[in-house]
């Protein structure tokens, strides 16, 4: 963890990640940059995601009993959040999310480019 960062204690809020499990994201910037995956999981307190097949590292595991044999693991790590965008796949690109209330009053998530809902 980088120093500086605070994950607890008085005055810590999580931040607020638009984006949920489950979700195709393209990467913006980086090693991986135009690839897409599936959200695996949102960490707020991190402000990271873990995406499918992207910052993928490999692990040197020594023998335990979980694991025996020990060896070398493919991990996926998270990748900071402000590097990916949720995946437009009409226009191929990577879309900021916007929220809008419906005539219900409900909170939707929409696309700030097409105006499109989001699941």
């Amino acid at each position: 963890m980088r120093t500086g960062q605070r994950t607890e204690g008085i005055g810590y809020r999580p931040y607020k990640i638009r984006l949920k499990k489950g979700d195709m994201v393209m990467v913006r910037s980086g090693k991986y940059k135009g690839r897409s995956g599936k959200i695996l999981q949102v960490h707020p307190k991190l402000n990271k995601v873990t995406v499918e097949g992207i910052n993928v590292v490999k692990r040197h595991l020594k023998p335990t009993k979980a694991i025996p044999q020990g060896g070398i693991i493919d991990v996926t790590k998270p990748i900071w959040v402000s590097k990916v965008g949720y995946y437009d796949a009409a226009k191929k690109k990577p879309a900021p999310i916007g929220y809008k209330l419906d005539k219900s009053g409900t909170k939707r998530r929409v696309m700030k480019t097409s105006g499109k809902e989001i699941r």
